[in-house]
């Protein structure tokens, strides 16, 4: 019974991992339409939003470097 139980259990690990490994390619190569509509405007959480996306990294800090305006 022990022996059987294990294989079960192997075998569920499996097909979870794969599942878990398959879904990445499988949601990358579906035909869905995209997130955004481009042909509609934003929502206004999405341009309030915008801005602000990357306020918390801190793992690089400001850039030293000035750039001159082309």
């Amino acid at each position: 019974m022990s022996r059987l139980r294990n294989v079960v259990l192997a075998t569920g690990l499996l097909a979870f991992a794969a599942s878990g490994l398959a879904f990445p390619f499988f949601f990358a190569t579906s035909k869905n339409k995209p997130v955004i509509d481009p042909s509609k405007p934003l929502p206004p959480q999405a341009t309030f939003r915008g801005p602000y996306i990357n306020t918390g990294s801190r793992d690089i800090g400001p850039d030293p470097t000035s750039y001159p305006k082309s």
